[in-house]
């Protein structure tokens, strides 16, 4: 749990300096506002050092600020989402990564009774398999959050102190918090209060570590799906055929009994009547013409790691692929499906190839990418969306 840190500036006190920091140039308002925030830490119980030298140097951060209004899970289509979530070279990683680290996992999953396909799938999705930790410094980041930021001001400063009492313990070395913009760091992406409360030291070490140990990573992100509602005894969902017009209660909040979705007119893909017995909801992420899917609780637990039914999908359907489970059968409803991360990067090389200037590919969709995603779709006469689609990776020659 988050505490209240009782320090020289009471919460008003902070509140305060925070809003006459809104009233300034961003960078002068984050310089006198770090300031403040160094001493709240020490009061806090932070080391000194450890205060003044993860918070020095942080500056106004623009991305930090414009991430934290838009939220690629709720502002993507769900086909581009899963196109360059769940793609084949994170299959192909995963399946890789369930042989290399078999025995931690079998070790994980006997452990906290959470099915380790699905541990596994958390960390491809999180981190691409340790692969990518984030762009951000995690005390620079929520020190732009707290001190810039224009909502859970008071949220972000609680993250930042418990960033800085994980490093003043030495759970975590203060040069290696590198995350996301929301201050979520490690192998699988955990926040600091969540942290605290629910990171685990799985290889003995001493230290709960999940940015350089992938026992302490897994296993803590099991420990997190357990506490969340996770039960091995039944599965995440799976895709079902919904009949023709149906106008039936949907959502993933609106549980019934599989007796009931079969009176409904619900069916298995194959046309077969469903077997099990638990109490599912109704879920289709794509509206009425899109894949269908019964879930259980279990896809709360995941929903909890991010509130978001497209992250919960795309963990699940993840982790059904890395076990050598089918993929969503039924196709999304658009003739324009989104790229994969490969496709993305050819798309930039494509994009400079024919004159439209987007920088160093990388296959990351920022600005410069969208800026000639929009120039090359006014070119061809498509409409001008900015979006990473087939269409125009066809168009510009890709295959």
């Amino acid at each position: 749990m988050r505490r209240r840190s009782s320090g020289v500036f009471s919460s008003v006190m902070m509140l305060a300096v925070l809003g006459a920091a809104t009233l300034a140039t961003p960078a002068l308002a984050i310089d006198s506002c770090v300031a403040s925030l160094k001493q709240q830490a020490i009061s806090a119980g932070v080391r000194p050092e450890v205060a003044q030298k993860m918070l020095s140097g942080a500056k106004y951060d623009e991305k930090v600020i414009r991430f934290s209004t838009a939220q690629p899970e709720f502002k993507t289509e769900i086909w581009d989402y899963m196109a360059f979530l769940v793609d084949p070279q994170r299959i192909q990683d995963g399946k890789a990564n369930l042989k290399k680290h078999a025995r931690t996992l079998d070790a994980v999953e006997k452990r906290y009774g959470v099915d380790k396909h699905i541990v596994l799938a958390v960390w491809g999705i999180e981190s691409d398999y340790g692969n990518f930790r984030g762009d951000f410094y995690t005390p620079h980041a929520l020190a732009n959050l707290v001190c810039a930021g224009k909502r859970r001001q008071k949220y972000f400063r609680g993250e930042l102190m418990k960033t800085l009492q994980i490093a003043s313990r030495g759970d975590v070395r203060m040069d290696d918090f590198q995350g996301s913009w929301a201050g979520a760091f490690g192998q699988t992406q955990f926040m600091p209060t969540t942290f605290a409360s629910l990171a685990v030291d799985f290889d003995g070490d001493g230290r709960k570590d999940l940015v350089n140990s992938v026992p302490d990573a897994l296993a803590s992100t099991a420990n997190f799906l357990k506490n969340a509602g996770w039960r091995n005894s039944r599965l995440w969902g799976f895709e079902v055929k919904v009949p023709k017009g149906y106008s039936g209660p949907s959502g993933r909040k609106n549980y019934a009994s599989m007796s009931t979705w079969t009176k409904r007119g619900l069916r298995n893909l194959d046309g077969s009547t469903f077997k099990s017995k638990a109490d599912t909801a109704l879920i289709r992420p794509a509206g009425a013409n899109g894949p269908a899917f019964l879930v259980t609780r279990n896809f709360k637990a995941l929903r909890s790691y991010n509130a978001s039914t497209s992250y919960g999908l795309a963990i699940a359907v993840l982790s059904e692929l890395v076990s050598g489970g089918d993929p969503i059968m039924t196709p999304w409803p658009t003739d324009n499906p989104g790229l994969s991360r490969a496709q993305r990067l050819e798309l930039q090389k494509l994009l400079n190839r024919n004159g439209f200037n987007v920088g160093e590919p990388d296959g990351k969709v920022g600005p410069m990418t969208r800026k000639g995603i929009r120039a090359a779709e006014a070119k061809y006469g498509m409409p001008v969306t900015g979006r990473p689609s087939w269409n125009v990776y066809y168009a510009l020659g890709g295959r």
